[in-house]
């Protein structure tokens, strides 16, 4: 995070959409190794149409750095740019939005274990453990209350 102070979390706006792509696209190559990158390229198109609907915030410090999406109480997605990483941006987008929810769930792939570790140490629990039966992959299930 810059030390100019004008760091803020806000609603996402139409022209944040390719920005909050682009960390799309990035986060999930960069966090799923193990899923083929045709995946994603083949779901971008359908997450930018439903992006448009979903409450998405931002982390912006003179540009996008980073973003939640959650629909309802579930959290879809966080994504920190690759630059930003490990600096407090996705902290402070998960704290921006759990005054909001009574409780919060979310999905994490068992093998993304920066992210399992990460939501752990922000208070989720493990509630149980699936397949997710696009990828095939091992997923666990987190809640917040």
């Amino acid at each position: 995070m810059s030390n100019c102070g004008h760091a803020s979390i806000r609603v996402m706006r139409p022209d944040d959409l390719d920005t909050v792509m682009k960390l799309w696209i990035e986060g999930n190559t960069d966090a799923h190794d193990f899923i083929p990158i045709t995946h994603w390229n083949s779901n971008f198109e359908a997450v930018r149409g439903m992006i448009g609907n979903a409450d998405i915030r931002v982390y912006d410090d003179e540009g996008v750095k980073g973003f939640i999406g959650l629909d309802g109480d579930y959290i879809a997605g966080l994504f920190v740019c690759r630059a930003c990483r490990s600096q407090g941006i996705g902290k402070a987008l998960l704290d921006s939005v759990k005054d909001d929810h009574g409780s919060l769930t979310l999905n994490v792939y068992v093998k993304n274990s920066k992210a399992l570790a990460f939501y752990l140490r922000e208070g989720f629990t493990r509630m149980k453990e699936d397949i997710d039966e696009v990828t095939g992959e091992h997923e666990i299930v987190m809640m917040l209350s």
